[in-house]
């Protein structure tokens, strides 16, 4: 949503710019912007006249080097003109593979994206990503959208990773497009403006768990299975996992897990900090998706707009050294000043009743 310009955020774009490491940053992504446009990408730069009409999407083109644009609309150009090869030749789609549900009700606002391929054990298939690819697309930009939760609708499993059977099948010039693509749809889902909660009720391995992993928040069910398996195949984790599990725990006990393959449940999952905790499991197999709605419904009547730039002040900053990250601060704050949603908050605080907000 573009926000209204204000003096306030002017002088705070200011005092980000004349941070060293931010504009060194934002720099360096803005070149790979152009090295992507150039080379037929989806992505796209954006030209410096823009910072005078729409502050939000300038910061977060600066903070984050996305500049993508999406439609909401019509359905996501690929990743690549080389990962076109990832989707059937025939463009046909199974959409029984997955699930994407709007609740209402006390849970308006959540929506939820169900993996429902039972034969494969929900491993990630052509069909699987590019669903995935085209929901994360299209919710991305929904306004109604306030909580995305991920789950499973197959009993005992969350995602077994990669389709080994598919796999096996591909020519070796589409392997690495494929990977490529599955890659992208990770990245792309953690980079939701929302939070995103993975209710982990089942087996989750290899991609099955760095798709867990780039999630905000992570929920599992004491007896669910997990592991980075990779080296067992003789290969390394693809989509993120070498690179996120290290950063959210200790980098030799991360080490540890993926050099064994080893495979751990949701209670040493939640004492190791991969996950933020463990359920008991229920009769109905699906705790951690119950626990997931609970969790959502705190989130809910939190202003919208506040929640998504804390998880972007968060998430950029974590990547730079504190006064970095206190600038990346600066700027977030400076997007909620002009909001509906902060008056209505303030006006609600004076006189005693519940806001209630509307993402503007």
């Amino acid at each position: 949503m573009a926000l209204q310009l204000n003096f306030n955020a002017i002088r705070s774009m200011r005092s980000v710019w004349k941070n060293k490491v931010v504009r060194q940053h934002c720099m360096k992504r803005l070149d790979l912007l152009e090295c992507s446009r150039t080379a037929g990408s989806r992505t796209t730069s954006r030209s410096s006249s823009s910072l005078l009409y729409d502050y939000g999407t300038t910061i977060d083109m600066m903070m984050t080097g996305t500049g993508r644009c999406y439609s909401p609309c019509s359905l996501p150009l690929s990743t690549s003109s080389a990962s076109s090869s990832t989707v059937s030749s025939n463009n046909t789609l199974d959409h029984n593979d997955l699930s994407v549900r709007y609740l209402d009700g006390e849970h308006s606002g959540i929506v939820v994206f169900a993996l429902n391929r039972p034969a494969a054990k929900n491993s990630f298939s052509k069909n699987l990503v590019k669903l995935l690819s085209e929901a994360v697309s299209t919710v991305t930009f929904d306004k109604n959208a306030r909580v995305v939760i991920v789950r499973s609708d197959v009993a005992g499993i969350f995602s077994a990773g990669a389709d080994l059977k598919e796999r096996a099948k591909m020519k070796q010039s589409e392997v690495a497009p494929f990977v490529s693509s599955a890659r992208q749809l990770i990245t792309d889902l953690g980079e939701m403006p929302m939070p995103v909660i993975a209710a982990i009720d089942g087996t989750a391995l290899g991609g099955g768990l760095e798709l867990a992993f780039s999630c905000d928040i992570r929920l599992a069910a004491s007896t669910a299975k997990m592991g980075l398996v990779e080296t067992k195949l003789a290969i390394i984790p693809g989509g993120g996992g070498t690179q996120r599990l290290s950063r959210l725990i200790n980098p030799a006990i991360a080490k540890e897990l993926m050099f064994t393959a080893r495979v751990f449940d949701g209670c040493e999952a939640a004492r190791l900090g991969i996950v933020n905790r463990a359920v008991e499991q229920n009769d109905g197999g699906d705790a951690a998706y119950q626990a997931a709605l609970q969790l959502a419904q705190e989130i809910l009547p939190q202003g919208p707009i506040a929640v998504k730039m804390v998880k972007k002040a968060v998430n950029k900053g974590i990547q730079v050294d504190l006064a970095s990250g206190m600038a990346f601060e600066e700027a977030y704050y400076s997007q909620v000043i002009p909001t509906k949603d902060r008056i209505e908050g303030l006006t609600a605080f004076r006189e005693k009743r519940t806001p209630k907000y509307t993402g503007e």
